[in-house]
């Protein structure tokens, strides 16, 4: 690999959280793999995700807490969680101070054209 290729970066670089919701940035995408990264405000969106494609987060900084599929989960720092494709989850809390910053991969789902022949 050339090193024109190569590219490093500090996930809490420039972390500062949204005033409400959460601000999402990709960090690399490869086929059905997506990695963002994910920092929360201690005023999350309500909105109820059910997502075509599994995601594993791992809460890198802070606390929050989730509602999956009618079970509330509390999650610290370095805790990772799992969430198959179409699991019904939201944020329902996330810390102030430390803002959360989180390392979502999504797996999408392959596609028949996607395939490798």
């Amino acid at each position: 690999m050339k090193a024109s290729a190569l590219r490093s970066a500090n996930l809490f670089q420039d972390a500062l959280p949204p005033e409400t919701g959460e601000r999402v940035e990709t960090l690399l995408r490869r086929g059905p793999l997506h990695v963002e990264r994910i920092i929360s405000s201690d005023r999350p969106d309500s909105t109820l995700y059910d997502q075509p494609q599994d995601e594993w987060v791992a809460l890198l900084q802070g606390t929050a807490t989730l509602w999956v599929d009618g079970t509330e989960i509390p999650l610290q720092t370095g805790d990772t969680l799992f969430l198959p494709a179409h699991t019904p989850h939201r944020v329902l809390r996330t810390s102030a101070d430390p803002a959360c910053v989180w390392l979502a991969v999504h797996l999408h789902p392959i596609k028949d054209t996607d395939a490798p022949a």
